[in-house]
């Protein structure tokens, strides 16, 4: 359900039910000049949509200002939009405190933007990681001074190993896990990404504007349906994990 169609009713019930809370997250970036400025973020948007059809899930407003860089092409009438990881982190951490506050305690960001350097991290999403630590030990540290060492708290790591982790309560994934990026590799508006826009969001995607004059887009000419299907499926089977985890 999206968020800002929900009623409160609604609301608690996800709350009591534990579901999981996705913001859709991602850039505005020139992506050649075939493929529109938005897919890092449509790709997203369109497999968590796909994956709302068969599991309860609250879809929050997608976030498209990440940290894009101006390193693929300069801003002017490319239409890149590049926000600074600091100011992310900043959104981030008052919307995540703003999430744990209503209640939620399984919350997902889900991030397509330089995912090949996930493990390691790149300005959108260690911005996002950051945030939701910070935004956890708010929460647990309004317990008081010495809330981890009390002796109430004795069970801490036998509770981690039962699954009941606070640091659980906000995690970050990049739309393709490692297994899809090593059988589909990443790059940027060539074979692989264009061929998830047709597969996911055929409408952002125009092969007659096609120019290969640029390296990163040279295999663009390779992209197909098939290949984008299969993609496709794996990225979603990867997304079914992680959201059922808990």
């Amino acid at each position: 359900m999206r968020y800002e169609m929900m009623y409160p009713d609604q609301i608690r019930k996800a709350i009591d039910e534990n579901w999981p809370v996705v913001l859709p997250a991602g850039v505005i970036e020139y992506h050649s000049e075939h493929c529109v400025v938005g897919v890092d973020t449509l790709l997203v948007i369109r497999a968590v949509e796909e994956l709302e059809k068969e599991m309860d899930l609250v879809i929050l407003p997608p976030f498209h200002y990440g940290s894009a860089s101006y390193a693929v092409e300069p801003p002017e009438r490319n239409g890149t939009v590049h926000v600074d990881s600091e100011v992310v982190h900043t959104f981030a951490k008052e919307m995540f405190k703003g999430l744990l506050r209503v209640g939620f305690r399984n919350i997902h960001v889900i991030v397509h933007h330089q995912s090949e350097n996930f493990a390691v991290g790149m300005p959108t999403d260690l911005a996002f990681k950051f945030a939701g630590r910070q935004a956890i030990f708010d929460v647990l540290d309004k317990h008081g001074d010495g809330w981890w060492g009390d002796n109430s708290m004795s069970d801490y790591y036998s509770s981690h190993e039962s699954g009941a982790n606070p640091f659980n309560w906000i995690q970050v994934h990049p739309l393709m896990c490692a297994e899809a990026q090593a059988k589909f590799p990443i790059d940027h508006a060539s074979k692989q990404e264009s061929s998830l826009m047709m597969a996911f969001c055929p409408e952002g995607i125009d092969n007659s504007k096609l120019s290969t004059e640029k390296w990163y887009v040279k295999d663009a000419v390779k992209a197909n349906m098939d290949y984008g299907r299969k993609a496709r499926e794996m990225t979603l089977e990867g997304l079914r994990k992680v959201l059922k985890c808990q």
